[in-house]
């Protein structure tokens, strides 16, 4: 076994109210930075043991579509790479 660490980013779908990027996205003009549009983004960092990345990905997507996403209102992607890639 091989330890993974696997990223799941979680952001609303495109359409779907984001309420506190709207918030922040406003704070920011106040302050003078100019930007069509803001996206907020939950990432969840999971390490694993699993015999290849293949294995690790596939228990990270699982993982995304029991608990971590809401498939009607998330998109989510996945990424692995080898525990001692990631620090």
């Amino acid at each position: 076994m091989t330890a993974y660490t696997a990223t799941v980013t979680v952001r609303l779908k495109h359409g779907v109210l984001d309420p506190e990027a709207e918030t922040t996205k406003r704070a920011l003009e106040r302050l003078g930075f100019d930007l069509s549009a803001l996206r907020s983004a939950d990432r969840y960092e999971v390490d694993l043991d699993a015999e290849n990345a293949d294995e690790a990905a596939e228990r990270a997507e699982s993982m995304a579509e029991r608990l971590l996403a809401n498939p009607t209102i998330h998109d989510y992607e996945v990424s692995v790479v080898e525990a001692d890639d990631a620090q």
